[in-house]
């Protein structure tokens, strides 16, 4: 690897890096359905011959079950695989939506690579529209579960798989579009790298592939582990509510230990396993998934956002990380056939968990918790009597930094959005009265937390309304004396005389013509002390309607005057709220967290 020529090795980098660009664009613009077209709910991955990820901007799936299914031997040119079945994927499918498709790669007649796409789609099958019964019992209730197979084999289609796998879905045409989309993608993204190898070679390409993993290991292991200083660290979240028992605390809990060379993650003390549908069937063998899809949040510890941003995740990071985890029939190591739909209660809440041991190892140097994803629908029929599926996926605040405020409406997987209101109104009868910014739902702090959205929605004709969303009880937990942020809510016919407050796990509610369904989704946490936040800031969020006058007084201490600062008024208020309101915790959990644990919901440790 000495040997590599740089101009080369930046080059094969570079090339790596377009081709998963120009994927996820070819996706994006030929895709049918508004999940993976208009929110940009999918990713695409380059893995080589040895299931290695080699680009590291966001997380995929794994080849891993496809290989274990296909020897690379059997393997053919023109050969597509797919597959969604939760628990074959070996944690690289989280929920029966996420549509899986990989492409091999050759060279001279042999397997040199692999090019993969998966995301979330419309409508798999299942016991609800969407495939996320938010009462499921049992994965069968979910939708259908197909394992690895040959969708392609040497360029002909599958016809059977296809029928049935479009049969399974209330909107048959969506799946059959996005599944063209996504092989054809996948496919130019082999041709490209079969490029790649046909112009450098195999030796001379694979030595790039060593070094872009090699960077990775060394680069984190220098600037990151480095900052954490050795010693064991504590930390758990939880769901709030599984739908089907009563809210309660569902633990996800890690033991973090740092050793000059390693990170151990213990999943230890994670809650048994759930009776609906928030476990995640994770890979726990050796969390191969999991140390990636996690590792991300070590990047928090960069010296300057600008390095931040430069750091890629790719296999590198997997031997710097060793997992240990619970006997089978927890949260994370559920047993089938356990329901999975809102996995992301978890697999989600362990980025925040491992955020929070990261915190109390660096003195609180991470970010205050974000939100999570929260998936709202609307169903029924249209005027020219034909039935919609109108499906979200609405962000939410991320937290505040040591250095900076959180960022408002952030989506958890890259590049997503929310639908455009002109293209929600001309496919779905409903109309956007209202999309901004939450007001007073970022938690105060010296660097305030992210807002989430307050979005209003009219149905025009009776409906049914459904989300799979958590954080409506727990709040994103504010971080070295920040508060909470606000949770998120769901509100039916808001101000009027039929006004109901929805819980996060809701299938048919029945909506009534006229009606308007108000979401605000959460806001991140705040990081640091509310009274040490500039006043000039606090007026300017003020002024731009972030933060309430009441709220500017009552969480900060400033005190505005037809929205100019009393700066003697507010140094007597905050001289007096700091007098009466005792230590500061290091974490806020909200009073969510009170009302389900029956304690005080602001700890300074409570491991």
């Amino acid at each position: 690897m000495n040997t590599i020529d740089p101009v080369v090795l930046e080059i094969v980098e570079g090339t790596l890096a377009s081709i998963e660009a120009e994927v996820e664009d070819a996706i994006g613009r030929t895709a049918r359905s508004p999940m993976i077209r208009d929110q940009h709910d999918f990713r695409a991955g380059i893995h080589d011959r040895r299931l290695r990820k080699l680009t590291g901007r966001s997380y995929s799936a794994l080849v891993h079950p496809v290989v274990r299914d296909f020897p690379i031997d059997e393997m053919h040119e023109g050969d597509i695989f797919f597959h969604n079945d939760v628990y074959t994927s070996e944690g690289g499918v989280g929920h029966l939506p996420d549509l899986t498709v990989t492409v091999p790669v050759f060279h001279d007649g042999a397997v040199v690579a692999f090019v993969q796409a998966f995301g979330h789609h419309d409508d798999i099958g299942g016991m609800v529209p969407g495939s996320m019964p938010s009462n499921a019992t049992s994965a069968f209730q979910e939708g259908l579960m197909v394992p690895p197979i040959k969708l392609y084999d040497r360029g002909v289609a599958n016809d059977a798989a296809i029928r049935i796998i479009t049969r399974n879905s209330r909107l048959p045409d969506h799946i059959a579009g996005d599944l063209d989309s996504e092989c054809a993608a996948t496919s130019m993204g082999a041709a490209r790298l079969t490029e790649l190898f046909a112009r450098y070679g195999r030796e001379t390409v694979e030595a790039c592939f060593d070094r872009i993993i090699s960077k990775t290991t060394e680069t984190f292991r220098r600037e990151i582990l480095s900052k954490i200083p050795d010693g064991t660290y504590v930390w758990e979240d939880y769901a709030e509510h599984d739908g089907i028992d009563p809210p309660r605390l569902h633990a996800q809990r890690i033991s973090l230990t740092k050793t000059p060379e390693k990170l151990t993650i213990d999943f230890t003390g994670t809650s048994p396993q759930a009776k609906g549908p928030i476990n995640h069937a994770g890979d726990y063998a050796d969390g191969n998934f999991l140390k990636k899809w996690i590792a991300p949040v070590l990047r928090n510890l960069a010296d300057t956002p600008e390095r931040m941003a430069e750091l890629d995740v790719n296999e590198g990071i997997v031997d710097l990380i060793d997992m240990k985890f619970p006997p089978p029939g927890t949260l994370l190591t559920p047993i089938f056939p356990a329901p999975t739909n809102a996995r992301t209660f978890v697999i989600l809440r362990l980025l925040g968990v491992f955020a929070g041991a990261l915190a109390k190892a660096t003195d609180g140097r991470m970010p205050a918790d974000q939100e999570t994803i929260r998936y709202t629908g609307i169903t029924g029929v249209d005027a020219r009597g034909d039935w919609y599926l109108y499906r979200e996926i609405l962000g939410g605040g991320s937290g505040g930094r040591y250095y900076a405020d959180g960022s408002d409406t952030i989506h958890i997987v890259p590049d997503s959005k929310n639908m455009p209101a002109e293209f929600i109104e001309n496919s779905f009868p409903v109309r956007v009265e209202r999309l901004g910014l939450a007001t007073d739902s970022g938690g105060a702090g010296e660097h305030r937390g992210g807002l989430g959205y307050d979005k209003w929605i009219r149905v025009l004709h009776d409906a049914t309304f459904l989300s799979i969303a958590d954080r409506s009880i727990l709040a994103c937990w504010g971080l070295k004396g920040g508060r909470a942020g606000a949770p998120f809510k769901v509100t039916i016919d808001p101000g009027g005389p039929a006004e109901r407050t929805l819980p996060g796990l809701s299938d048919d509610v029945a909506v009534n013509a006229g009606e308007i369904i108000r979401i605000e989704t959460t806001g991140g946490g705040g990081w640091g002390d509310p009274l040490e936040r500039d006043p000039e800031l606090v007026a300017l969020d003020v002024l731009q309607e972030k933060v309430s006058a009441g709220a500017a007084s009552e969480q900060y201490g400033v005190v505005l005057t037809s929205g100019d600062i009393d700066h003697p008024a507010t140094e007597k208020l905050r001289a007096e709220m700091r007098q009466a309101r005792g230590e500061l915790p290091f974490f806020d959990r909200g009073p969510g967290y009170e009302r389900l644990a029956g304690t005080p919901h602001a700890e300074v440790d409570p491991l």
